[in-house]
């Protein structure tokens, strides 16, 4: 069963009872989604490359855990806004459905121009890349992680999975393994959770693993750069 509930922010998130958790943080799904994902993760990304003297001027992302689309919605509206074009594939084995989507009030917090189309694209996206507007491209991978397969590998890798606690499968060595694969070297991946078994993971798959500060009601999060 999932229903509404708002979050300390003021913005919305899903509570599903059937695994016990939201899908965002109770303590702002708003404020989560811009701390550990478009700002630790993609702006982050962003600013290493402008740094090195590539400027970015397009960008692919994977998200396993679309869920609402809030992520995707937060980061299309800044790509659009800085002219970058996107690339997006998330990941969801049960997609929500159009009505839930439209009543996550989502809409306040990007622009309305592509609210409405986002709206009206979502229901072609499920395993069919769709443009979303003049420079965000949308997919939803309507299957389980470790039966997705792309032909493409990724800058930045948004993992929003439910906690380990709840699907500790998403977390095991198995999961990380095969989602890094996607990932292209010196790409990102980023998630809000942090543990001892994902920093020693990836590490022994070649990345640089960064504690860094996390989202309200988190003391850190994980960064980690594939070398």
């Amino acid at each position: 069963m999932l229903q509404f509930t708002q979050t300390a922010d003021g913005s919305n998130t899903i509570f599903n009872s059937e695994i016990g958790e939201n899908y965002h943080s109770k303590h702002g799904a708003l404020q989560e989604s811009r701390h550990v994902f478009l700002k630790s993760g993609l702006q982050h990304f962003i600013s290493i490359k402008e740094a090195s003297g590539n400027p970015i001027k397009e960008v692919k992302i994977l998200e396993v855990g679309l869920g609402t689309a809030l992520n995707f919605l937060l980061t299309a509206d800044y790509c659009t806004q800085n002219q970058i074009k996107l690339d997006y594939v998330g990941i969801e084995a049960f997609p929500l459905n159009t009505d839930l989507i439209k009543q996550t009030g989502y809409q306040q917090y990007i622009d309305s121009s592509l609210w409405e189309s986002f709206q009206g694209m979502y229901p072609s996206c499920i395993n069919h890349k769709v443009k979303i507007n003049g420079f965000c491209e949308l997919e939803l991978a309507h299957t389980e992680l470790l039966n997705f397969e792309s032909p493409q590998l990724f800058d930045v890798l948004y993992f929003d999975a439910f906690a380990a606690v709840h699907q500790p499968e998403m977390w095991g060595e198995t999961a990380i393994a095969h989602t890094i694969s996607f990932l292209k070297t010196g790409g990102v991946f980023v998630t809000y959770a942090i543990t001892g078994n994902l920093k020693r993971q990836l590490k022994s798959l070649n990345f640089k693993v960064e504690k860094v500060p996390g989202a309200p009601g988190k003391r850190e999060m994980l960064r980690a750069t594939r070398l």
